[in-house]
């Protein structure tokens, strides 16, 4: 019986062991796929930011023709 127990307690460690391998996997392949999505939103931003700056700048230099020749 003891024997039993003993080969009961190294199959179960190993299973643990192996059920938190697998945990970890999945935690980590969240973290990369939300580091992901976080990385293509500044991307996103990033040139938003720089379409916005150009169209500002184009404005700006239409309104300073139009005072300069009016």
């Amino acid at each position: 019986m003891l024997l039993f127990m003993k080969g009961a307690g190294i199959v179960s460690s190993i299973v643990v062991l192996i059920a938190l391998a697998i945990t970890l996997l999945k935690a980590l392949v969240g973290l990369v796929a939300f580091v992901g999505v976080v990385l293509k939103l500044l991307v996103v931003l990033a040139f938003v930011a720089v379409i916005a700056g150009v169209g500002f700048m184009a404005l700006r230099s239409w309104q300073e023709r139009k005072k300069t020749a009016a």
